[in-house]
C-alpha cells in the first residue's frame, strides 16, 4: 500500500480537488479530444469498476462524472478541466461481455490510440475492483500500457466491501502482478468513493503530479 503522504502533500491535495472542476468534452474519436498543455490523469478500468464514482469523489462532487449501474454505459473520454490545474479524463470502461466485439474493438483502440499519443498525460489511473483482484482483462490492459510505456498507479476500488484480511490479501496478489509489469507504480492507493477511504492519499499523489515540468 501507499506510504501516508506528508501533511503538507495532503494539504497540497486537497487545495486542488477543491477548485472547481468543469467538464470539457466528451471525445468519441481520437480527433475529438482536445488539445491542452495541462498535465493530465486518466482513469481506466473494467466497466463498473467505479472509475466515476471515484471522480466524483476526488472532486467532492457527487454528479460530476455521470454514475451508472449498466455496464459499458460510458462510451466516450470525458475529459474535465480541474482549476486549470490538472486534465481529468475518464474513459469508458473494458471487458463487458454484452457489447458487440466491434463496438469493443473500437473503444480499445480509441483508448489506446490516446493513451500512446498524449505528451502531457502524467500518469494513467488504472483501478481494480478490491472484490475481484486483477482479473484477466485487467492483466491484458497492464500489458498493453507497458508497451505503450504509459507509467501506470494501480488504485483498488470499493474496499469497504472487504473485510481487513480479505483486503491484505487482494493487495498482496495485485503487488504480486505489478511486479512483473514495467509501468506499473510500485505503490497501490486503496480507495472507498463511498466511505471516502484512501481518497486524501489519491488526491495527494495526482497533486503531485503537477509540479512536473
Amino acid at each position: 500500500m501507499i506510504n501516508e503522504p506528508p501533511l503538507e502533500a495532503l494539504e497540497e491535495g486537497r487545495l486542488l480537488f477543491a477548485r472547481e472542476c468543469v467538464f470539457l468534452r466528451g471525445a468519441a474519436k481520437l480527433e475529438d479530444i482536445p488539445a491542452t498543455t495541462l498535465p493530465e490523469v486518466a482513469f481506466v478500468g473494467r466497466s463498473n469498476v467505479g472509475k466515476s464514482s471515484l471522480v466524483n469523489a476526488l472532486t467532492g462532487r457527487k454528479t460530476l462524472a455521470r454514475v451508472s449501474n449498466t455496464p459499458g454505459r460510458t462510451r466516450e473520454i470525458n475529459f474535465f478541466s480541474l482549476g486549470q490545474r490538472l486534465i481529468l479524463a475518464d474513459l469508458p470502461g473494458y471487458g463487458y461481455a454484452r457489447v458487440s466485439k466491434t463496438q469493443s474493438d473500437q473503444w480499445t483502440e480509441l483508448i489506446f490510440a490516446y493513451l500512446r499519443g498524449r505528451p502531457n498525460l502524467r500518469r494513467t489511473v488504472l483501478l481494480i475492483d478490491s472484490r475481484r483482484g486483477p482479473l484477466e482483462h485487467d492483466i491484458e490492459v497492464m500489458g498493453l500500457l507497458d508497451r505503450a510505456a504509459v507509467s501506470y498507479q494501480l488504485v483498488l476500488t470499493k474496499v469497504d466491501k472487504l473485510r481487513t484480511g480479505e483486503l491484505e490479501a487482494v493487495a498482496a496478489a495485485l503487488a504480486g502482478e505489478a511486479a512483473r509489469h514495467g509501468a506499473a507504480h510500485p505503490e497501490l492507493v486503496a480507495t472507498s468513493a463511498e466511505k471516502g477511504d484512501g481518497i486524501p492519499q489519491l488526491r495527494a499523489v495526482l497533486a503531485a503530479l503537477t509540479k512536473w515540468k
